[in-house]
């Protein structure tokens, strides 16, 4: 089955902790992440964390539909994980190293099982677009909204 993996940092002028609240709020992502056209919150666990939420993002050939499961660990990462979706699979986290003085390395790591009939679909090129699109572009997008918005 076709995978799509990528990997990809920058480093952001804002401490550790901001960079996390701002990547731990996936219901606010598409303030900051232009493809996610739709994120809603489903469940929260006792701490008011967004566990479940329903995402729909630009996949370029089509709108990709997904629930995801998140867990989180304060302030040095969060995880998710798809339940069910249009892809066969998603996987993704954001690990947070503080850097001092106010600086932040954030690290965005997404593995994409597109499945038979949407691999068929994206591949080659469009296949580097989309991993650019949701995993290359991440951590400055993070940076760019955080860093504006201190």
């Amino acid at each position: 089955m076709p995978k799509l993996h990528g990997q990809a940092s920058d480093v952001i002028d804002a401490p550790i902790e901001r960079c996390y609240e701002v990547a731990a709020d996936p219901e606010n992502a598409p303030e900051w992440q232009p493809e996610i056209k739709v994120s809603n919150v489903l469940e929260r666990n006792d701490k008011g964390e967004q566990t479940l939420v329903h995402n729909e993002v630009d996949g370029r050939v089509k709108t990709l539909k997904s629930i995801l499961r998140f867990s989180y660990d304060p302030p040095t990462g969060l995880q998710w994980r798809q339940e069910e979706g249009d892809l066969n699979g998603v996987e993704g986290s954001w690990v947070f190293e503080d850097l001092g003085e106010g600086r932040t390395q954030a690290t965005i790591e997404m593995t994409f099982d597109l499945g038979r009939v949407l691999g068929m679909a994206i591949r080659g090129p469009l296949a580097d677009l989309l991993r650019k699109q949701l995993v290359e572009t991440m951590p400055g997008k993070l940076k760019t909204y955080v860093e504006a918005n201190r």
